[in-house]
């Protein structure tokens, strides 16, 4: 339940889940709705707008007639750089989150127990991904920026294998299994 931006809120009238309804207003719809709405653009824009925002490719296969309007407004470099920082910020909250759970999952149960690499992975990365976590929620705009120019490449990375080892959990496989049940991403 949250406040909805819709109409003048004083108490939390608005249930998000995988579609929002105000009970307040009536407002109700999907993120493609809510970003339409909050933004004051059509649709379609609120789909491409939250495609380009989440890195989500998409191709545009409209009719002839679309093809000859104007091409969305390309990002001004400050829309580029928040579009990044919240990209980086989603990642690294993802992984930091998924480094927790790991660390809890797969610790030995006893001295004796071989320690499972996620769980070393645990270990050697918290303490980093904090930090990253800590400068990117900096007010300095300069060590912000030199954390997304230094690291993006990096931070993608960290999605693409979080990615795959989903895919790997998704087809039954852990590529670290080492003779105990995984336990599951929660």
């Amino acid at each position: 339940m949250c406040r909805c931006p819709f109409h003048d809120d004083k108490n939390p009238s608005m249930k998000v889940d995988r579609r929002f309804h105000c009970f307040g207003c009536g407002a109700d719809g999907d993120v493609i709705d809510f970003v339409s709405r909050l933004e004051g653009i059509s649709p379609k824009e609120a789909a491409l707008l939250l495609a380009r925002a989440f890195s989500v490719p998409y191709e545009d296969k409209g009719s002839p007639s679309r093809n000859r309007r104007p091409h969305p407004r390309q990002e001004t470099p400050e829309q580029q750089f928040k579009r990044m920082e919240r990209y980086c910020l989603r990642v690294l909250c993802d992984y930091r989150n998924r480094l927790g759970r790991w660390k809890r999952d797969y610790a030995p149960k006893g001295p004796e127990d071989d320690w499972h690499p996620l769980f070393v992975e645990a270990l050697q990365k918290q303490d980093y991904v904090e930090y990253l976590l800590d400068t990117l929620l900096s007010p300095d705009m300069e060590e912000r920026a030199a954390l997304i120019a230094s690291y993006g490449k990096e931070v993608r990375n960290l999605e693409r294998r979080m990615a795959e080892l989903d895919a790997g959990a998704a087809a039954g496989r852990d590529g670290h299994h080492r003779g105990r049940p995984a336990a599951p991403e929660r």
